[in-house]
């Protein structure tokens, strides 16, 4: 349906004329006879079209053109101004003032058509541009609840990632453990902890899910639930042994479960990369298996840093995929450091990375300090390789200080 029109004219019979042209077209009309009441008629009525004679006595037709323009309005309104001038500068004034357009009297029917037609695709246009303004707008507002719900998830999912780590320093009969997890602002995959296996025996490992958001969180999870030492019949690692006495699979058993679980288990494309390592409290013997991790490190009593593993395949991404075991030892004073390449491939500020190089320097600086205060260090240290204390990604370690037997 065409749009109404408000005519604007000093002149009754003009504006007459004008009137029956319009409504014979299906236009809907209202009637000023000056600038002033034109103005008024506008403040209580968003008109969309407005077609105005230039003279008039009192307020002329650019002098209302130009107050029309600074009424507050909800869409645009389309201005024809009508004239008898035809000199280039007096139009250049007027569209500079605010007009859309020019009619010279004597208006042509024809000519005064197709302006208003004119109007009425760019007024089209605009209702266009407006509507899609306000899906756009109705969809930000609904993105940004979507959004804040899910910051409210990745919250609690990170709460979820701290509470898998219950202990961050545990004692056992020849040795300790101390545990770092700094999760990063997304939340990750990283799991680090341990559980007996028996009274000489204990596991401890270093996870990493692939990727970060709540389906890793969620991962992170049912491994933490795998790995469990509170509940021996769901740990993953252990197996019922004679006598009803809990034994463990061998750790490339325990990797390969892990695989099998993944790649027939599971209907969801994840994978991690773990090292898991079983020790012997009182002779120091040590059983692990490297999948897709970084190396461990062993900071020997005696000096030096050895690097442990070959590298091995992430758990998930293969199916069938083998396992290989890896033995050594621990001697009295030794230390064994299981860690994420959260703190591997830390970059400083030119992006280069820390690597395995750069973490041994950072450990061997701080190698006479007690195990818990000596990864607070680390952090330290870290934070000032990369210039922040916001890391890229979580940054997680376990290391274990073997005192042995007395």
């Amino acid at each position: 349906m065409p749009r109404p029109v408000l005519i604007v004219d000093d002149s009754k019979a003009q504006r007459k004329i004008l009137s029956m042209q319009l409504t014979r077209w299906g236009y809907p009309t209202v009637e000023a006879a000056s600038g002033e009441e034109a103005l008024a008629l506008c403040q209580a009525t968003d008109f969309q079209i407005v077609l105005s004679d230039w003279m008039m006595p009192g307020m002329t037709g650019l002098e209302f053109c130009k107050a029309f323009r600074r009424l507050p309005r909800e869409g645009y309104g389309y201005f024809i101004l009508l004239t008898s001038k035809s000199e280039k500068t007096e139009i250049a004034d007027g569209l500079e003032n605010g007009a859309d357009d020019f009619l010279t009297k004597p208006v042509s029917s024809d000519e005064l058509r197709a302006r208003l037609r004119a109007g009425e695709r760019i007024l089209g246009m605009q209702d266009e541009l407006v509507e899609k303004n306000r899906l756009i707008g109705s969809t930000l507002g609904e993105l940004q609840k979507l959004y804040d719900s899910l910051d409210r998830d990745l919250i609690e999912a990170r709460k979820l990632q701290q509470a898998l780590v219950r202990d961050r320093q545990l004692e056992f009969a020849t040795g300790s453990a101390s545990v770092l997890l700094r999760p990063s602002g997304h939340v990750g995959g990283d799991l680090v902890g341990t559980f007996q296996i028996n009274p000489t025996t204990i596991a401890i490992y270093s996870v990493d899910v692939a990727g970060h958001g709540i389906a890793s969180a969620m991962m992170t999870a049912r491994l933490a639930a795998l790995l469990s030492g509170g509940s021996p019949d769901q740990n993953i690692a252990m197996s019922a042994g004679a006598y009803g006495r809990s034994e463990a699979w061998p750790p490339e058993m325990v990797a390969h479960r892990l695989n099998r679980m993944m790649t027939e288990g599971f209907v969801v494309d994840q994978y991690f990369t773990m090292a898991y390592a079983e020790i012997d409290l009182f002779t120091g013997q040590v059983r692990m298996v490297q999948a897709g991790h970084p190396h461990p490190l062993v900071m020997r009593a005696a000096g030096g840093v050895d690097k442990i593993g070959a590298g091995g395949m992430p758990i998930g991404l293969i199916e069938g995929c083998s396992y290989n075991r890896i033995t050594f030892s621990l001697s009295r004073g030794d230390r064994l450091f299981l860690m994420s390449d959260g703190i591997t491939e830390c970059p400083n500020p030119q992006g280069e990375e820390l690597g395995v190089d750069g973490l041994i320097a950072f450990l061997n600086k701080s190698k006479g300090l007690k195990s818990s205060a000596l990864l607070e260090a680390l952090m330290w240290d870290l934070a000032d390789f990369a210039g922040q204390t916001d890391f890229p990604d979580d940054v997680s370690g376990i290391l274990f200080d073997y005192r042995g037997p007395t």
